[in-house]
């Protein structure tokens, strides 16, 4: 019997005094307590009767198991609260009692000489995923280090994969012994010891100090790559800059991202020391960056990019019921910018714009305001802005090609290029808002023709090949070339666009800015009203309607495009061929007519165009199919925008007034035959008679076609032929 108490430690796993032992330790159970629970969890936690879904998924898919926190809750109170305080200490031991689980679950297996042995332990990395809203950016503070957040965002660039040591090998230079150092996860480093254990024998060198060299082929590696996350562009204050947060992804997570793309991600708020930092702060060693160590991401694909947001039911019964009312669509217009006057058809487009349709080529519809400057177009980007689901607003001069499409940057610590999406790419599923957009540059116009056509943005440069989605839609404003819309200039003079340019945009609207008494009058009395009553009527919104009136266009809006996919019905296709070919026959006449092709094309585009509206029309009283009347209403759209665009300015046949017919009268008696006269003159003399300026251009532009007057000296000079 002697010695059976020699040598060996027994211990069991109860406290040992449970009444007189501390409170803190009694409160923090052991870590093997807490691996059995976890072994526990996935063994036997039922979703259903009899159906355990960890076990199952961890079988189907053994690299990887996502958890979603509220299951774990249910199985045990206090895990997601350790998990939530330390994820760093416990999701290694979460980790192993998967891996410990997936061997046990697994077969032995049969080795080369035949004997049946136990299967490896393999690695299993642990996703985590919860339904708690995400945390701010900006609220990100000290007080959230090593704890588990969620953020969304939107990711604006990625690096390459690179390989990171879990375990470092070590040789020591002296006595050749080896050791294996564990990496710390994330960011971090190993550390390496500075002395080596080894005892020297007699007569032997004792090992120095740092006798350690680390042997990169014999360390064990897994993949990692860094993102850049930035804040989505609606949940950035006015005025503010986007702010942006360093991701870290390991493992099975690399390679799933593509810049441009929404994200909600759940992860460790870590810090670590920039290799990079400038002089200054290399000597402050407390200062450490910090980055998030992602342990689980959730892409929001294109279905919910869009805003698949949980309507409540009765959310959902309130747009049902709106949408069945016969005025829907009225009332939906004049919901868009109620402080603008007038401008129905452009306020009908912003809000078909919002909803495009999905089909396989281009769902989302263009649109361009041309005219004269104080005609409200800054106003419709910037409402818009405000009420589409995903906005983003440049202006014309100072955007560039790059900052539109995407930019290839190179990372200052490793010096390899990386992608950051620009305006295009993070509008993804929303709007595009340029102003000034004739005041672009035209090689920077043409970065945008492959996003407003295929919807996609090509790069090839920098030795990166990549195609982005850029499923936006484009609203923007332009002036004329001379500042104010010229009615005596052709439609070509005026709309100082390409045409390559022009057929991309579904509607072109012309906005004049038209001098006329009764609606000056109107126009004013409604400035003035919404000046007036900006106070009172502020006040009185708050007491009489819901907060959620403000954002009711939004969600409708939200619901509409998420829930109605309309489809056109027999007779809308028929009439819509009809429509289409008669365009095309009006327009042939017209450049027969006139000798020149139209300043704004209609093409095949165009008809697509019309397509889109239609299913607009019906997606806003989500109907499931675009009837005829839908079609009646998108062409006279169309008619009143693009057509009318087409064929404004001054063309050959100008209609004879009889104050035309006066004014040329008069220039025949002030000008007899072979005189000249300088045209300022004429006009000025004509004018003194009481004539109109613009009337007598016009009688001079007759006059002009029927070639009895010519011009001279840069058409300064009139000469009357014979």
């Amino acid at each position: 019997m002697s010695g059976w108490d020699e040598g060996a430690v027994y211990y069991s796993d109860q406290a040992q005094f449970p009444e007189s032992g501390s409170d803190a330790a009694a409160a923090t159970p052991s870590r093997h307590t807490i691996l059995r629970k976890f072994k526990e969890f996935i063994r036997s936690f039922e979703a259903d009767k009899n159906v355990f879904p960890y076990r199952e998924s961890l079988i189907d898919n053994p690299k990887s198991l996502l958890v979603h926190l509220e299951d774990l809750l249910a199985f045990d109170t206090e895990l997601p609260s350790l998990l939530r305080s330390s994820p760093s200490d416990y999701l290694p031991l979460f980790e192993t009692a998967a891996a410990e689980v997936l061997q046990s679950l697994r077969l032995k297996e049969q080795g080369e000489s035949g004997e049946m042995k136990e299967p490896e332990t393999r690695e299993v990395q642990i996703l985590l995923s919860s339904k708690e809203d995400p945390v701010s950016m900006r609220l990100l503070g000290a007080q959230y280090i090593s704890k588990l957040i969620k953020i969304a965002g939107i990711t604006i660039s990625a690096s390459r994969v690179k390989a990171k040591a879990t375990y470092v090998s070590l040789v020591c230079k002296n006595c050749q012994s080896t050791r294996e150092v564990p990496c710390r996860p994330g960011l971090g480093g190993a550390i390496v010891p500075r002395s080596c254990d080894h005892v020297p024998q007699t007569g032997e060198e004792p090992c120095p100090i740092d006798p350690w060299i680390v042997v990169p082929d014999k360390s064990k590696y897994v993949d990692q790559q860094t993102l850049k996350l930035q804040e989505n562009p609606e949940d950035v204050p006015t005025g503010e800059l986007p702010r942006n947060m360093l991701l870290s992804v390991d493992r099975n997570l690399v390679q799933r991202i593509v810049p441009g793309t929404r994200l909600t991600i759940i992860g460790i708020y870590s810090i670590f020391q920039a290799a990079n930092s400038s002089a200054s702060q290399r000597g402050a060693v407390a200062i450490r960056q910090p980055y998030i160590r992602v342990v689980g991401i959730e892409e929001i694909n294109e279905s919910s990019s869009r805003g698949h947001a949980a309507f409540t039911i009765e959310e959902v019964e309130e747009f049902k019921k709106f949408a069945s009312r016969t005025d829907a669509y009225e009332v939906i217009c004049s919901k868009i910018a109620p402080s603008i006057f007038g401008e129905e058809n452009v306020k009908k487009a912003v809000a078909l714009q919002n909803l495009p349709d999905g089909v396989k080529l281009r769902g989302d519809i263009n649109v361009l305001l041309l005219g004269d400057p104080s005609t409200a177009k800054s106003q419709f980007l910037k409402f818009v802005e405000k009420t589409a689901p995903v906005a983003v607003y440049t202006s014309g001069k100072g955007s560039s090609a790059a900052g539109l499409t995407a930019s290839v940057i190179r990372d200052s610590s490793t010096r390899e290029f990386y992608l950051e999406g620009g305006a295009m790419v993070l509008a993804d599923g929303g709007v595009v808002c340029i102003d000034e957009f004739d005041k672009m540059r035209p090689e920077d116009r043409v970065a945008i023709h492959e996003a407003m056509e295929q919807q996609t943005i090509s790069i090839a440069k920098a030795g990166i090949t990549t195609v982005l989605n850029s499923r936006t839609s484009v609203l923007a404003a332009a002036n004329p070339p001379s500042g104010r819309y010229d009615d005596l200039k052709t439609a070509q003079e005026n709309i100082d666009l390409q045409t390559t340019i022009l057929s991309r945009f579904d509607l072109i609207f012309i906005v004049k800015d038209k001098r006329d008494y009764s609606r000056d009058k109107t126009i004013a009395s409604h400035i003035i009203r919404v000046h007036a009553s900006a106070d009172r009527t502020s006040s009185n919104a708050r007491a009489l309607a819901p907060p959620k009136e403000e954002n009711w266009l939004k969600r409708y809006i939200k619901y509409c495009r998420t829930e109605c996919h309309p489809r056109l019905s027999e007779s809308a296709s028929s009439r819509l061929q009809n429509e289409y070919v008669r365009f095309r026959q009006d327009m042939r006449k017209q450049a027969n007519e006139t000798g020149e092709a139209s300043a704004v094309p209609i093409t095949v585009r165009q008809l697509e165009a019309i397509i889109r509206l239609s299913e607009s029309l019906a997606k806003m009283k989500m109907s499931h199919v675009a009837t005829e009347a839908d079609v009646v209403e998108a062409v006279n759209l169309f008619k009143v925008s693009t057509v009318e665009a087409a064929q404004s300015g001054i063309n050959q046949q100008v209609t004879l007034t009889p104050e035309i017919k006066q004014a040329e009268t008069q220039i025949k008696r002030r000008l007899g035959i072979g005189m000249r006269i300088s045209e300022r003159k004429l006009i000025d003399e004509l004018s003194r008679m009481g004539l109109n300026e613009s009337i007598v251009r016009r009688a001079l532009i007759v006059m002009h076609q029927r070639d009895e007057i010519e011009y001279k000296h840069e058409r300064r000079v009139i000469v009357r032929k014979v």
